[in-house]
């Protein structure tokens, strides 16, 4: 252990990679993980392995040098084993264990290889790994993501005090935010897209939250959506009776991160677009079906995560648009169950110390 954690491995510099392939949410919330990582291997280069989707994601996170793409066909294989065998890299923090994720570890030849040791799950080739970071499914699912991030640190020796999140945007996606959303007013940013449709508050909801915080907290809301989203969005226009300005336009993860900074609040669904909000300092009231929200709220100090009591009692029939299946956070309808009211007064709260001038 001592030789694998050493400033040098065999004369070569540190050069790390690390792997989470997916989601936007869940690697942005490696911010963390890769802070400490600078922190006790300041002179270390640090790569990210992430699915082709994902890939603009790791050039916002302080600290790492690149990026590396999983790939997608079978062809591109053998080119990619090659490449990342050629970076010579020193130590591997897979978080996925996944037989493709295997395979790039292997491939590496890197002589320190960790993964997780899940109660709940075995492991993927344990032969491939060089070390482990032991935990409970208890214990996974009683804290956030980011504390079970750093266990993975943790078996490598590798203290874990700093806990927070941060994204790096330019100049240019800076400036493109500001000519959209100027103005004296409270900007009140508004996401309503999710991964899965179980998961949507109804838009009238939202359109009625939309009316409501325009007409009495003086604040501007904008809309916002990923190319999925585009129905809701103009639904929920169309319901609105206030003003709400619809930003059109398809952003970057990038472009999205300096919007969303501009704003004084953002409301969304537990999604990624959440976990850049937190990342870049803005407010989030985030509405929870029956995810877990120990594990999944916003990180950080000073935003609410509401979710009905858990678990739930399933509505009326006739009152869902198709089944509900229990206990499944991604076919379950429970953030239903939040009402326009709640929504509201959480909105209220988190603008009640907001003054501009």
């Amino acid at each position: 252990m001592g030789d694998a954690l050493s400033q040098r491995v065999s004369g070569s510099v540190i050069r790390i990679l690390v792997i989470r392939r997916r989601y936007l949410g869940d690697i942005v919330l490696l911010g963390t993980t890769i802070a400490n990582l600078h922190r006790h291997w300041p002179e270390a280069s640090i790569s990210l392995l992430v699915d082709r989707a994902y890939q603009d994601v790791p050039r916002l996170i302080p600290h790492v040098s690149g990026t590396i793409v999983m790939p997608a066909k079978a062809t591109e294989w053998p080119g990619f084993l090659l490449r990342i065998r050629r970076q010579r890299f020193t130590h591997v923090f897979d978080f996925d264990n996944t037989e493709r994720t295997v395979a790039a570890v292997v491939a590496t030849g890197a002589p320190f290889r960790t993964t997780y040791d899940r109660e709940d799950r075995k492991t993927r080739f344990p032969s491939a790994y060089t070390c482990f970071a032991r935990h409970s499914r208890d214990a996974c699912e009683s804290r956030p993501a980011i504390d079970t991030y750093h266990l993975l640190l943790q078996s490598a020796g590798i203290p874990t005090p700093l806990n927070e999140l941060q994204l790096i945007t330019g100049v240019a996606a800076r400036a493109q935010a500001l000519r959209l959303i100027s103005g004296p007013s409270r900007k009140v940013l508004i996401h309503p897209g999710t991964r899965s449709r179980f998961r949507l508050w109804p838009t009238e909801r939202f359109a009625a939250l939309i009316d409501r915080i325009q007409d009495e907290l003086d604040a501007q809301v904008f809309l916002v959506g990923g190319p999925t989203d585009l129905a809701t969005v103009r639904t929920i226009r169309e319901q609105a009776k206030t003003h709400v300005i619809v930003l059109r336009q398809t952003f970057s993860v990038e472009e999205f991160a300096a919007l969303v900074a501009q704003c004084h609040l953002f409301v969304c669904h537990d999604s990624g677009p959440m976990h850049i909000a937190a990342a870049v300092g803005t407010r989030v009231v985030a509405l929870f079906g029956s995810q877990n929200a120990a594990i999944w709220r916003p990180h950080g100090p000073g935003h609410i995560a509401l979710q009905t009591d858990l678990p739930c009692t399933c509505f009326p029939a006739g009152q869902l648009p198709s089944t509900c299946v229990p206990h499944d956070a991604y076919r379950s309808y429970c953030v239903r169950k939040l009402s326009v009211e709640q929504v509201f007064d959480a909105v209220k709260s988190q603008l009640g110390g907001i003054r501009v001038t």
